[in-house]
């Protein structure tokens, strides 16, 4: 096993992203050069999921793998969040194909379970998997296992803001960020989770992986380097359509910067196809 950087969070329903940190990695990073950097928005077709209210939905886990019982949650957000993703890469059949229903919401968010088990099985790290314990997995583990299924050929990285837009210009990226308690309750639809008052104070709930879908604001300072404060991203949630705005956030590069020791970027790709 190569020497990998882990940090675990606890795992609860609504959270089950840890970071892991391949320094192989690197070699998949896009420096950023200079290259212009614009506002830009990429549609997931899939529906917005939620990774809970499982049996409200009609997910009952006991019938996706032998010996489980039936539990109303699972802290699969880094496969929510892949499953966002990949669904910009691919058109709605091919999904299909690969048995990704973007029609069915609850369809959806069985395909992501599955997908979840996968990530955990790539996480070799970790001690136990999905079925049948509710372990969390990875940006890197997802990404991985998206790959062996084939459907992306392979997954770049950034590690700056400056790296993160250019990503962006060109597809989704996958987050993981640690979760502050304070961020569970946003303080309106349009608001940021950095206007959410003394955030920075609130404990850490967990680790949380989200699909970062647009950079909404671009803005510059003077001397033409990107104003953190005043750029901004928005991201999609795997917590249903009644959270946050429509199920979506927002946070400036700013935040981004201030957690940055504790966030990794991951971005599905389809380099072939380009």
């Amino acid at each position: 096993m190569p020497d990998l950087t882990i940090q675990q969070y606890p795992v609860q329903p609504a959270l089950g992203r840890h970071l892991v940190l391949d320094p192989r990695s690197l070699a998949y990073r896009r420096p950023y050069t200079g290259d212009p950097i614009h506002p830009t928005e990429w549609a997931p077709k899939v529906p917005v999921l939620d990774q809970q209210n499982l049996l409200a939905q009609g997910i009952r886990t006991s019938t996706l793998a032998e010996g489980v019982d039936d539990v109303d949650a699972l802290g699969s957000c880094t496969a929510n969040a892949a499953a966002a993703a990949v669904s910009v890469l691919h058109t709605a059949d091919q999904l299909a194909t690969a048995g990704l229903d973007v029609t069915d919401p609850a369809a959806a968010e069985t395909w992501a379970i599955g997908l979840y088990s996968d990530a955990t099985h790539r996480d070799e790290w970790l001690d136990d998997t999905w079925p049948s314990t509710d372990s969390g997995s990875s940006g890197l583990g997802v990404a991985k296992a998206l790959r062996e299924r084939g459907l992306i050929d392979q997954y770049g990285h950034a590690t700056t803001a400056e790296e993160l837009c250019m990503l962006l210009q060109t597809g989704p990226v996958l987050m993981g960020m640690p979760w502050y308690d304070a961020f569970f309750s946003p303080v309106g639809r349009q608001a940021l989770l950095d206007d959410i008052p003394d955030w920075q104070s609130s404990p850490v709930a967990g680790g949380h992986e989200v699909c970062i879908t647009a950079l909404e604001h671009v803005m510059f300072l003077p001397d033409g380097g990107l104003d953190y404060p005043r750029t901004i991203l928005r991201a999609r949630n795997s917590w249903s359509t009644s959270w946050g705005d429509a199920g979506e956030f927002r946070l400036s590069l700013a935040l981004y910067q201030a957690l940055r020791s504790e966030i990794d970027l991951v971005q599905p790709r389809l380099d072939s196809s380009r």
